[in-house]
Parts: structure tokens; sequence; C-alpha cells
């Protein structure tokens, strides 16, 4: 996964206010009225407007100085921004857009689970969420893990009759609100994951996996609830982790996963790192964490992703950059994964479980590429010889659209036909599996013949790394990137 900076630009405020002024003396004439002896009469002055052309003559001046709108379909890997060019969203597609920014890039974000009620489709809308900053070499200590409250996400505006029809339902003029809580960090966070406890009071912990090879947890309960308990304070041994993991010493690692607390209530962890290693770490009834020692072992490169099983409380998934997704049940030897397949000849980033239907798996590869696998197609492994003896299984379904590595994707988490994907051509994609194309299909394509049928929509979001589906509000999306979190919900999802 790879590594940005971030620059800050300064721009000079312009001063309102003062107004250049001349005073008035015994030497000052009347006002001249320029239009005198001009016009004959009253209806000449009103056909010609208060300019003194006619209709016809300005709108052509004004239509000749007006900004030229290109209205093209922007294709990115296909299309390239000439010099003095900018993109621009078509706001008719969506239902919901806001952007913001951080004081520094973020790689990764969570979105964390709320008491406001689930399948939530009214305005204003809420969102509370994690992400950990990445500052720039040199400036290490500026670090933060930020937990937000980001409220008064207001619908878009629609026309005047569909307004009048809704105006007693949603207050949506409100200005959205950003709430910061900052935790201190000394490294930049290269993914984080919250969990949750099953509770009419959750406790709410967040693993994050470091530059520095470590991995700290933090329980940001108290901050959660500063938000909406006035007066609240946090103190400063609130901030401090809740447990350091040392077990990567100084490999550092991208891969971090919870188990779902319906399989595991009290909080299973799974990490890896750099030089091939997954360990597993448990919260005991006590609330203290412990590490095995012994790590899995079979990657022969970096782990870039872990995933546990929605329905299978020992089991998860791996995938790493030597091209293979390994599946481990932790009851059985470390050094042998239950099924090992080769599913690309390139790094595979970014794995996807599907809650809905649990035998689907997807991956994302470091060459623009994404699959979807049925797990019930996968053999058991065997003693393989070299890498080249590893199984390469036919996938469900593939996709080439993306022209650089993926860097996320995730199923939606009540439709198993819906899928995200974010990728380093500053797109964050939605896809339909369910879509079949036919013939008939085929011949209509809006004029834009490089687009699967699958493909629902294109978000454009610089430099993007990760987004996460709201699971409480049907169709939202957070993304985050070098240009700062943008949260949002499209007319078609």
């Amino acid at each position: 996964m790879g590594k940005r900076t971030a620059e800050d630009d300064s721009i000079d405020a312009l001063k309102s206010g003062d107004r250049p002024y001349q005073e008035i003396g015994e030497d000052t004439m009347d006002f001249e009225d320029e239009f005198e002896d001009e016009f004959e009469s009253e209806d000449e002055i009103m056909e010609a407007g208060v300019d003194g052309l006619p209709d016809a003559e300005r709108e052509a001046e004004e239509k000749e100085d007006a900004m030229d709108v290109d209205q093209e379909i922007f294709i990115p890997g296909r299309h390239k921004l000439q010099a003095g060019q900018s993109l621009a969203p078509d706001l008719s597609t969506y239902e919901m857009l806001h952007t913001l920014e951080s004081p520094w890039p973020c790689l990764s974000l969570d979105i964390v689970r709320d008491n406001l009620g689930d399948d939530r489709k009214s305005y204003p809308a809420t969102v509370y969420t994690v992400a950990g900053t990445q500052a720039a070499r040199g400036r290490e200590k500026e670090n933060q893990l930020m937990v937000m409250k980001l409220s008064s996400l207001s619908r878009n505006e629609r026309d005047q009759a569909e307004d009048s029809d809704n105006e007693d339902s949603d207050s949506e003029d409100a200005d959205p609100i950003l709430e910061t809580k900052t935790i201190p960090q000394t490294s930049c966070t290269n993914r984080i994951r919250a969990f949750q406890t099953l509770s009419d009071t959750p406790n709410t912990t967040t693993a994050s996996m470091m530059e520095s090879g470590q991995v700290l947890l933090h329980d940001i309960t108290p901050h959660l609830t500063a938000f909406d308990v006035p007066g609240s304070t946090i103190s400063p041994a609130q901030n401090k982790p809740l447990h350091t993991i040392p077990s990567h010493r100084k490999d550092e690692g991208y891969a971090v996963d919870w188990s779902p607390a319906s399989l595991n209530p009290t909080g299973v962890l799974a990490t890896g790192d750099t030089s091939g290693k997954i360990y597993t770490h448990t919260r005991n009834a006590a609330g203290t964490f412990s590490s095995d020692s012994t790590p899995f072992t079979g990657h022969t490169s970096s782990v870039e992703e872990l995933q546990w099983s929605p329905s299978e409380k020992t089991v998860f998934a791996s995938a790493s950059a030597d091209g293979t997704v390994k599946i481990w049940d932790t009851r059985h030897a470390r050094t042998k994964p239950a099924v090992s397949v080769a599913v690309s000849s390139t790094d595979v980033n970014v794995l996807s479980w599907s809650k809905q239907t649990t035998h689907l798996l997807a991956s994302g590869h470091d060459d623009g590429s994404w699959a979807v696998w049925d797990l019930r197609s996968w053999k058991p492994s065997k003693k393989a010889k070299s890498p080249s003896n590893i199984p390469t299984p036919t996938p469900v379904a593939s996709f080439n659209f993306h022209k650089a590595q993926i860097t996320c994707l995730e199923w939606h988490p009540t439709d198993d036909s819906t899928v995200m994907v974010a990728a380093g051509d500053d797109t964050l994609t939605l896809w339909d599996l369910a879509v079949e194309l036919d013939d008939e299909e085929s011949r209509e394509t809006g004029g834009v013949g490089e687009y699967p049928p699958q493909l629902l929509f294109v978000h454009w979001m610089e430099g993007v790394k990760e987004g996460k589906w709201h699971a409480q509000m049907p169709g939202v999306v957070m993304g985050t990137g070098s240009a700062g979190f943008g949260v949002f919900k499209t007319i078609n999802v």
C-alpha cells in the first residue's frame, strides 16, 4: 500500500467591509445620467435592458464570455485532464455528497455503529467514524488517531416541486457539523479497525496497525460518549493505549481484522505483517489481551489482508503479495492452511468476505483486477513442492475495469450482489453482480463502450485508499484519500 505526504497550502483571505470612496466637496457635481438623450422613451429603455443593449445582443455576449464546460463523461484511466481542467461531480446522481479535510491524509478508516437505529433513510444524517493519519516524514509526532462525529449531513438540493411536497419531512438546510476527539500518535497508521461489544452500552475498541510495527489498542468509548454528553472531558489516561501488541517487533503491517462480535463476543483479533507472519490475539473476561506466541506461517511474502469468516468463529482468510489466498482454522496446525490457492500473478492487496452469502470471497489485486470466488470449489491444501503447484481456481466473476492497483473492496452489508471497490486510479466504484449482459443490452451502452454492465457508479476521489459501507444507513459510503474524506449516497444504490 503506497505512502504519500501532505503539503500545506495557504491562501491570503480577502478583506471585506472597506470600500474606496470620495469625499463630497463644494465642487462636487451632480451624477450624470449615462443614458440621458440616448433613448426617447421609457419603453425603449425597458426593451433594451439596464445595460443599454438589446436582450438578444446581451445574451450573445454573455454566452461568448461564459466558462467553457465540457459535458463529456470522464473515464478514469482512459482520459486525462488537460491543463486548466478540473472535474466536477454531477450532483443529480447523488442523494447526498459531502467532503471534508483532515490535518494529514489518512490511509484507513472504519465506521462505528451507533444507537440511532438501523435502516436509517431520513436526513439530516449522522456518522461516527475513526481514522488514523499519516504525517509527513520528520513530523511523525503530529500523527493522530481521530474519533469523529459528522452530523447535519443534508440531502442534495432537489427541484422545487419535490421540495414543496416534503417541506415538513426533514430539516435539511443546516450546515454539516464535524466534531473530533484526537489521540496523539508517534507513528502513522497503516490500517485501523473498530470492535464493538454487543450490549445496550457497548464498549468500542480500535486496533491500529502502525508503521512502527506495533499494534495499538485504544478504548474510544469515552471519546464517543463525549460527543453526546454535555460537559464530558477526556483525561490524558483515556488517551493512552489500552494495550500494545509487540508480536510483530519492527515489521510493519497492513492486515488487521476483528472476528465478528456475534461469534467472539469478547474480541479476537488477527494481525499480519510484511514478513509473512500472522498472529491472533484474544481478550479475556477481565478485559486484558493475550497474544499467541506461535504465528501462522505459509505466505512467502507480505500479508496484505486478513478477513475473519462471518459464520465460523475459528476460520479466517489471508491475502498476500505472493499472489495467494489462504484459509486458516485456528484449531489446526499453524504452518498448514486448510486451503491455499493462487488467485493472481500480482500482489493480492485486499479481501472481503460476503456477510450474506458466506461461501463468496472477493479479492483485489495489484494489476487493477478483482474477482469473486466460490469457496465451495476450493480444494483442501496438498503438499506443494513449489508455488507453481498451488492450484488456481476459476472465479465466479472477474473484472479488469480499473487501471491501477485495487486498494479496497467491500461487500454491501445487506446485499450480496453489491460490491464497492477503490483503486489507485482515484476512483471508488460500485458494482451490481446480479446484472447479466444480454445481446439487447450490449447494444445500448450510453455511448461508453468500456463500462461493464455490472458497473453501477464511478465516484472520483483523489488518492482514495479505503471506503466503508455504513451498516445502519443503506447505500451510504465513507471514503478516505489524500485529499481528505468523502461521505456520499448515490441515487442508484
